[in-house]
């Protein structure tokens, strides 16, 4: 029986890491967040550290598994090439990001607070450890908590305030309360519960205020075309003027827009390259309409040919007026980051790795609209994905999910769209190789949507931009404001525990 209680909690939390999956995009699922974290408070709270963190990070084992299965997916679009690393790539960087929530489960049992103190540290810390996911090394703030409430129109807007972090911390928050509520000791039972109603009080008047502030139309209209052209016949000669021409057919449709939008990569080669090619969309312009196309640039460095994930903005006579980079690129998949001992063949079509570009970027478009830059990965990191210095009136977001099909990925990628749009207060435009295409307003609201695998181009009026948003001004401060509130907080209550005693 000893032996049973000893090894009784590695199942128990690697299957509440898996069903903390269900409480996020696409599931939605937010009630099983009370079970999932509760479960692991109680598993570790006043445990020795070692077991708190080999407890912490076998739940995060399950949770990364489930969550980023779709990985698995890129490595068999040449599965003769790629698909035996499927499998360990998948459990590799499961395994490395379990790490994040095993320390800070660690963190939270080496404080030995159990009750309100330990709720408001536990809570502090699992968000700390999603803030350092999404910052260092690779940084990968992929499923965030708080994007529980994507889906969800009144709780999602606290983002424009305290962020997605910020706002995974009070959904944790709130998820542990009940521990201390619900328990049969009476300390600090009415200020939890007084908490826990301040909270939902705060997010659901916050939620209901904002969503009452109307938004406008710019009228700007704007065609999004998704060519829905499979992965495997993207970069493969014999599909590639059809490819060109599916992107020219949808793009003449009948219908009058002031800025076309094809996705990431849509131009099979090097657009700049191609009179021709630049000809053909000349003519298929509106007189004063623009495309901006996600494609694949070169130049010649000191180093040779250095080759670039962009976005062009091509005008109505042929002309390029506007280049932007990628600068958050895909590790192993674009780049090998430089701390790797790992060389591995590029999964990405083209012709190298590419070299990141110097940062978020917001370009004029005739006219007064300007447009902030995004490819594709970038819309993951909150706080990161337009100019700090030049705000833009909407955000272009160019991806290319095909790498993974119908899979959980390209819903979770959207669902971390939405709430950019949210935290900046901007309307978001992504417009998707195989979807999901979506024109997303200020409030993280869809207003219109292209599924998976449809083609189709889309005209839709541009939404207006709200004002800047406490978090696109402050950044992180409200959240950081939050997690030392929470620590003094915690720190005071057992203190004034100990001392009664």
């Amino acid at each position: 029986m000893d032996q049973l209680k000893r090894f009784l909690p590695a199942p128990i939390a690697f299957l509440l890491g898996t069903v903390l999956v269900l409480a996020l995009p696409p599931f939605s699922v937010p009630w099983v967040l009370p079970i999932v974290f509760g479960g692991l408070f109680h598993l570790t709270a006043r445990r020795p550290t070692f077991h708190a963190f080999v407890t912490g990070w076998i739940f995060g084992l399950g949770f990364f598994l489930f969550g980023i299965s779709w990985i698995a997916e890129s490595f068999f679009i040449e599965a003769e090439r790629f698909g035996w690393m499927a499998g360990p790539a998948v459990a590799g960087l499961s395994a490395l990001l379990a790490c994040f929530p095993a320390l800070a489960i660690a963190l939270f049992a080496l404080t030995r607070m159990t009750e309100l103190s330990g709720v408001l540290v536990f809570s502090a810390f699992w968000s700390s450890a999603e803030w350092l996911r999404g910052t260092i090394l690779i940084g990968f703030p992929w499923n965030l908590i708080g994007y529980a409430w994507a889906d969800y129109d009144i709780p999602r807007q606290a983002a424009a305030s305290v962020g997605s972090y910020g706002l995974s911390l009070i959904t944790v928050l709130l998820a542990t309360l009940p521990i201390v509520i619900l328990s049969r000791q009476q300390h600090y039972k009415i200020v939890s519960i007084i908490l826990f109603a301040v909270l939902i009080a705060l997010i659901w008047l916050g939620g209901k205020h904002r969503l009452a502030l109307p938004i406008e139309s710019s009228g700007t209209t704007v065609r999004i075309v998704q060519g829905n052209i499979p992965q495997q016949q993207k970069w493969d000669p014999e599909f590639r003027e059809s490819n060109i021409a599916r992107y020219m057919e949808l793009s003449a449709l009948p219908g009058r827009y002031d800025i076309l939008l094809w996705p990431e990569s849509a131009f099979p080669g090097y657009l700049e390259e191609e009179p021709d090619g630049l000809q053909q969309i000349a003519a298929l312009l509106p007189d004063t309409a623009v495309l901006l196309t996600g494609v694949q640039t070169r130049k010649i460095g000191l180093q040779g040919e250095i080759y670039h994930n962009s976005i062009l903005a091509i005008d109505a006579e042929g002309s390029v007026f506007a280049h932007y980079a990628k600068h958050h690129l895909v590790p192993f998949g674009e780049y090998v980051p430089w701390w790797s001992p790992l060389q591995v063949e590029q999964l990405t079509g083209g012709s190298g790795y590419f070299t990141p570009g110097p940062g978020p970027l917001t370009i004029q478009l005739p006219g007064s609209r300007k447009v902030g830059m995004s490819i594709c990965y970038e819309a993951i990191f909150p706080g990161k994905i337009v100019s700090d210095h030049d705000r833009p009136d909407w955000i272009f977001n160019a991806t290319n999910d095909a790498w993974f099909g119908t899979s959980l990925g390209p819903r979770q990628h959207f669902a971390s769209a939405r709430m950019r749009a949210v935290e900046e207060g901007l309307p978001l435009i992504r417009a998707a190789n195989t979807g999901i295409s979506a024109v997303i307003d200020s409030s993280g609201n869809i207003v219109a949507r292209i599924g998976l695998e449809a083609t189709e181009a889309l005209d839709i009026d541009l939404p207006m931009a709200r004002p800047p948003t406490p978090f696109s001004k402050f950044g992180q401060l409200y959240f950081v404001l939050m997690l030392v509130g929470c620590l003094l907080a915690a720190a005071l209550l057992h203190y004034r525990r100990k001392n009664r005693n």
